[in-house]
């Protein structure tokens, strides 16, 4: 470990034991004061205890703290003419016909030809969670997050072992356990906490951003699949080809998986829908996809081979992606 790594660790160190009983919003600007919040994060912070028992099955993490559990795990996005849907709990590993990289199953895949001003693609930006909260590093460190306890974790939530939610959960705690994908790095972070430290040892600075698709309008409002066209501004590219990808995960409290990945590029797309919906959409191109399997849905969808042209994808509403600022 360098220095400037070792310097780095223990600033967060510092930083985050004196923030560990602050509020998410403050503990975000007190960390990342030249960065906004994302408006994924919003979604996921506590509001009192308040749940939509709609959604899920409200249970709760120690006094007071109500978080909802997303039973099923499954979404759907369209892709490439007509639309394809796909139903997904994000599979993992590389023997599975689908590989984890990226969550490519809640993703859109396209080439990179088509970020190009005026190109139309068929797109619905989907919410892959129901509403989960946020916990503290405090209470997260108290809570056990391992499949050995599972059936100690599904008591302390009161959620019925042989239900969906349980299941959900189960798979979670089993992809959390998974290797990294050679060459990349990972942490589930059951806080936001940890994810903001993760990402910032990742590339190696605090000075980092994180954003998220924006809707202009509802957030529901970008569900249903229609036709999107590129504005003639074009999209905008990140800085930095290392990123940080954090995908939300259906648990009891606000479990997202991050994994620090090289040789990508992150950009954002304004968008205009059939209906006059405004997307500001965040999307990944990967530019070596050699070692991916070949059975990846990116190349049954696009029709290539690993290794060939780098593979892009769109980022769900409530996914974030974490890079240096410029």
């Amino acid at each position: 470990m360098n220095h400037f790594s070792s310097v780095l660790i223990l600033i967060l160190i510092t930083a985050t034991a004196s923030d560990a009983i602050l509020p998410a919003k403050v503990y975000w600007n007190r960390m990342l004061p030249n960065s906004p919040m994302p408006n994924a994060f919003l979604n996921f912070l506590s509001s009192d205890g308040l749940v939509d028992e709609k959604t899920g099955t409200t249970v709760n993490v120690g006094k007071g703290v109500g978080v909802n559990v997303n039973g099923n795990g499954n979404t759907h996005v369209g892709v490439a003419k007509g639309g394809i849907t796909v139903n997904t709990g994000k599979p993992g590993g590389s023997g599975t016909n689908v590989n984890i990289h990226d969550d490519p199953n809640v993703s859109l895949f396209f080439l990179k030809k088509d970020l190009s001003p005026g190109a139309q693609l068929d797109l619905r930006f989907i919410k892959t969670t129901s509403g989960s909260s946020f916990i503290s590093r405090s209470q997260a460190n108290t809570i056990p997050f391992s499949s050995n306890k599972l059936p100690e974790i599904l008591t302390r939530f009161q959620v019925e072992p042989s239900s969906v939610e349980a299941q959900a959960m189960k798979n979670t705690l089993a992809e959390c356990e998974e290797p990294a994908v050679k060459g990349e790095s990972k942490l589930c972070a059951t806080s936001l906490e940890s994810m903001v430290e993760f990402s910032m040892l990742s590339l190696g600075t605090r000075d980092v951003q994180a954003i998220s698709t924006t809707v202009s309008e509802s957030r529901d409002a970008a569900e249903k699949q229609q036709s999107y066209r590129v504005t003639p501004s074009g999209a905008q590219v990140m800085a930095g080809e290392k990123l940080v990808a954090c995908h939300p995960q259906p648990y009891a409290y606000a479990v997202f998986y991050c994994h620090a990945t090289s040789k990508t590029k992150a950009y954002k797309v304004p968008l205009v829908g059939k209906d006059g919906t405004k997307v500001e959409a965040v999307a990944v191109c990967h530019l070596d996809t050699a070692a991916w399997n070949p059975k990846h849905l990116a190349f049954q969808v696009l029709k290539v081979k690993p290794g060939t042209v780098p593979v892009c994808h769109f980022l769900p509403q409530d996914h974030v992606v974490w890079n240096v600022r410029k």
